[in-house]
């Protein structure tokens, strides 16, 4: 499988069987599946979903905004808990405003899951964690 590097984008090659063994980046050393979500940008956003090897569930949130912060903790605990079967990342809509109007995000927080490069499901709204699992499980991540 390749695997995007969330710190400097390089792209790795990890056999499927080791994704369990932290793996790191042969260019940097950074840890490829970091167990927390990746802070995304406008400059790395679409590098790291066409690359990221796993699914990417990506939360696009803002500062301002209560039950973003209030789901920030909840998304955070699935990505420690789910870090091998799906990449998880963040956007922030006020400083990259782009990103977040290309993928017509109208509410925050909204989350968007990707395959393969290609947006697979969304939904919007703070969920608990166990509803957050329930959600990937639906959409075929286990």
């Amino acid at each position: 499988m390749e695997l995007a590097c969330p710190h400097c984008l390089a792209v790795n090659r990890v056999p499927d069987d080791r994704l369990a063994d932290a793996p790191k980046c042969g260019q940097c050393g950074a840890p490829l599946l970091p167990g927390k979500p990746v802070d995304l940008t406008a400059d790395s956003f679409d590098r790291f979903i066409a690359k990221a090897g796993l699914p990417v569930l990506v939360d696009f949130w803002a500062d301002w905004c209560g039950p973003c912060k209030m789901m920030a903790p909840i998304f955070q605990q699935v990505a420690a808990e789910m870090g091998t079967r799906v990449r998880f990342a963040k956007v922030d809509t006020e400083a990259h405003p782009q990103v977040s109007m290309r993928h017509h995000i109208k509410g925050i927080p909204s989350l968007i899951l990707f395959k393969h490069g290609a947006e697979t499901a969304r939904t919007s709204g703070a969920m608990e964690a166990h509803a957050l699992k329930r959600w990937l499980a639906s959409q075929g991540i286990q």
